[in-house]
């Protein structure tokens, strides 16, 4: 009998929980301006789930951006105490971005890419060995 990897975080306040079951689809930091901004840091960790996997409860301030290859980027964060948890639309979107610092078990993260390094600031340094995109790969 095999089981599957739970994973699991939230905001800084609990006000807003996600769960996810099995592997990561990827796994990285983005470093492009509009994670930047949004993190107040030099680049967000984020880990990609099927939306089929993840189970998100609470309420969530949606915070909408130009996206990269256009349309819109979806950002949700607890209108409560601000902390940033997840990105995509929830019944919409066919995968979540978690934002791996909402992580309850950070030693869970295991990066394997770094994108948009053409935006990182001089003094991000990243793990060696990750594969690298100066923007988004195809």
């Amino acid at each position: 009998m095999t089981t599957e990897r739970r994973y699991a975080g939230g905001c800084l306040c609990g006000a807003v929980r996600w769960s996810a079951t099995g592997e990561p689809l990827y796994q990285g930091y983005c470093c492009c301006a509009d994670c930047r901004k949004a993190s107040g840091s030099g680049f967000v960790p984020f880990m990609g789930f099927a939306a089929s996997a993840v189970t998100i409860t609470g309420e969530t301030l949606k915070v909408r951006s130009p996206a990269f290859r256009g349309g819109e980027a979806l950002r949700n964060a607890c209108p409560g105490c601000g902390g940033l948890v997840f990105g995509g639309e929830v019944g919409v979107d066919d995968s979540h971005t978690i934002y791996a610092g909402s992580l309850d078990d950070a030693s869970l993260f295991a990066p394997t890419m770094a994108l948009f390094l053409r935006d990182k600031p001089n003094w991000v340094v990243l793990p060696e060995g990750l594969a690298a995109f100066e923007t988004m790969p195809d």
